[in-house]
């Protein structure tokens, strides 16, 4: 649905088909309340229905939320991925909250635009401006906050990104009709809040949170947690269980510090849950948005299985494995360096290394890591010491300090507001990075939905397997048949991929 038409949007909504639940909003004039697609209420006429790319466009019509179908507690818009203009890029920087961190003239900054340009922009494409945006998605975090956690209101209004308790009473009231206490209450309905699981090793003396991060059905998340199991560093992230049990531990990167986060698969719903030991509250707003786009959970599964599934090559993989996610990346930077280090190798290998230079960066600088799990090096902790404790080929040892150096220096930034061609410019632009390594990097650190690795072995050798060829060029000229789901046509190809055959050696006389 690329634009709002009205009738196709008032279909959705007379049939009250949840796939586009979050993908739209429907306004009522006449009671002045805006509803998720599949609210049970009443359908309204259509004469008296608006319809709204984002909840803040309602805010700003002067509508409150649906006390009946809570239209905030679904997944996110996969738009924001989907889309690499101006508005998607925006969005994707206010949800991870640059507006509470850098306001709205930084935000603008980081884009490129004047803040009267951007303003001007998002009013235009999405019925209001990155302040409103911000205030919206504040009041949705709270919301999510007082149905998911048992936080006091107090704490709540600092997570969700508020500067007073005060000014979250009053958009609470604003957006929802009712009191921060009352919005817990009816947000439940007589489902207990998700308390932390117990043994999971989180450390004291920070807040500590549980939340629950629903994603948009068919939801594959035992692939995803098998993707991260099949790539999890050793002493970096911890794996335990499987299948629908496993889950990730590591520590994760953010504004005012690291946070130890674990992550399971939720059995009850598609989606996970994460518990979090946080350094500052505050940062609990960031994080939900890296989780969301770690294990890809507001993509359009609906769509891109319809998509991939009527191709007769994809058809009979998409069937076999529905819901499949992106595996997105935590922290950008990290993602580039452990591609690099990891790449024209197997990947036990590249494991054992990157294990190996997080363990001897902390040795030769005397740190020791806390309960058994330790960050990622940074690229400055990298590029001052990782000359000594590299190993493998000059060639690639070179090209990870030099962009590790680039990337201490700012002389190379990464960052999710970045359009998918200009990431992809500026990483083509580093010595010793080819075009596997830049697509690769770009699909996991958007999300974006639209990159096919024609350079991959793994993806030609499946496709030689299917009898569709097995050259970069073939591989191209195939996936211009799966646009704009590219990237989700790698990930089919890649896990039907045939096992390698190795030849026996002939005995020698």
């Amino acid at each position: 649905m690329p634009a709002l038409d009205h009738d196709l949007c008032y279909r959705a909504l007379a049939s009250r088909d949840a796939r586009f639940d979050g993908q739209f909003i429907a306004g009522v004039r006449t009671t002045g309340i805006y509803c998720r697609p599949s609210c049970p209420a009443m359908t309204p006429k259509p004469g008296n229905v608006d319809f709204y790319r984002t909840a803040a466009a309602a805010h700003e019509a002067g509508l409150r939320a649906c006390k009946r179908c809570q239209p905030d507690a679904v997944p996110g818009n996969p738009d924001w991925n989907r889309r690499d203009d101006l508005a998607g890029r925006a969005m994707r920087l206010i949800l991870d909250g640059a507006i509470e961190r850098e306001g709205v003239p930084g935000l603008a900054a980081r884009l490129g635009y004047s803040s009267r340009q951007l303003t001007r922009v998002l009013t235009a494409e999405l019925g209001a401006g990155p302040l409103a945006l911000a205030r919206a998605h504040r009041a949705e975090s709270a919301r999510a906050l007082l149905a998911g956690t048992d936080l006091p209101v107090a704490q709540v209004a600092f997570a969700a990104g508020f500067a007073s308790i005060r000014q979250c009473n009053d958009t609470v009231r604003e957006v929802y009709g009712v009191s921060p206490t009352e919005l817990r209450q009816l947000a439940r309905r007589g489902r207990e809040a998700v308390r932390p699981a117990s043994g999971t090793g989180l450390e004291h003396g920070s807040t500590t949170v549980t939340v629950r991060l629903a994603a948009r059905a068919p939801f594959d998340g035992i692939a995803i947690m098998a993707y991260l199991a099949d790539h999890a560093v050793a002493g970096v992230e911890r794996m335990t269980g499987a299948g629908a049990e496993a889950a990730i531990e590591r520590l994760v990167p953010l504004p005012h510090g690291q946070a130890r986060a674990s992550v399971r698969l939720d059995t009850e719903r598609p989606g996970v849950i994460c518990t979090a030991s946080l350094a500052a509250i505050a940062d609990l707003a960031p994080l939900v948005a890296r989780i969301r786009r770690w294990f890809d959970l507001d993509a359009d599964a609906v769509a891109i299985d319809a998509a991939l599934g009527a191709d007769a090559l994809l058809g009979p993989l998409v069937a076999a494995a529905p819901g499949l996610r992106i595996p997105g990346a935590i922290d950008p930077e990290e993602a580039l360096l452990r591609t690099i280090i990891g790449q024209q190798i197997s990947l036990p290998a590249a494991k054992s290394m990157l294990g190996r230079l997080a363990a001897d960066l902390d040795e030769a600088e005397g740190l020791t890591p806390a309960a058994e799990l330790r960050p990622f090096p940074t690229p400055a902790r990298i590029a001052e010491n990782g000359g000594a404790v590299l190993r493998g080929p000059a060639t690639r040892r070179r090209t990870v300090l030099t962009t590790a150096q680039a990337l201490a220096s700012g002389e190379l930034v990464l960052d999710i507001g970045l359009p998918a061609a200009e990431l992809r410019e500026r990483l083509m632009a580093m010595p010793g990075i080819g075009p596997w390594t830049a697509d690769y990097v770009t699909m996991r650190v958007l999300g974006n939905p639209d990159v096919l690795l024609a350079e991959d072995l793994v993806l030609q050798r499946t496709l030689r397997s299917l009898g569709a060829g097995g050259t970069a060029k073939q591989t191209r000229a195939l996936g211009e048949r799966w646009a704009p789901w590219r990237s989700y046509a790698t990930l089919h190809l890649w896990r039907a991929a045939p096992p390698i055959v190795r030849r026996a050696r002939a005995t020698p006389p």
